[in-house]
């Protein structure tokens, strides 16, 4: 059975494994979901990532998830743009999350950014989703 939204399954599995404490969380590969988990990782929200073939053709992104004092780093991740409703913004139409204490991740021409990366190089796009 194919799955509708992809990027919001691989969020629901870091949102499950952050709250019971677990050290890394398994989830299908793609390159996309590649990109998204390389912004985070940018960004100091997870230790990393890796890539490994389970069987031919079958590919496993396993993400060993980062915590500070016991309590784990992402304290919010949510999907903003959807399948059913897509969300698109300019950079100056770009809003900060929680003052800029949290980011968005962005689907741009030049690829899936963070926003303070599309504010560098002053592209805007999709925004993929929140993280706090």
């Amino acid at each position: 059975m194919s799955m509708s939204d992809p990027l919001s399954d691989m969020l629901t599995r870091i949102r499950n494994g952050q709250r019971i404490g677990s050290p890394t969380i398994i989830c299908p590969a793609s390159k996309f979901r590649a990109n998204v988990l390389g912004a985070l990782e940018r960004e100091g929200y997870i230790r990393g990532f890796s890539w490994a073939e389970m069987r031919a053709g079958i590919h496993e992104l396993t993400v060993e998830l980062k915590y500070h004092e016991g309590e784990p780093v992402i304290r919010e991740i949510s999907r903003v743009s959807t399948p059913g409703r897509r969300i698109y913004s300019g950079i100056n139409d770009l809003k900060r999350v929680y003052n800029g204490l949290g980011i968005s991740i962005l689907s741009t021409p030049r690829g899936v950014l963070s926003d303070a990366e599309a504010r560098e190089q002053n592209v805007g796009g999709e925004v993929l989703c929140q993280v706090f």
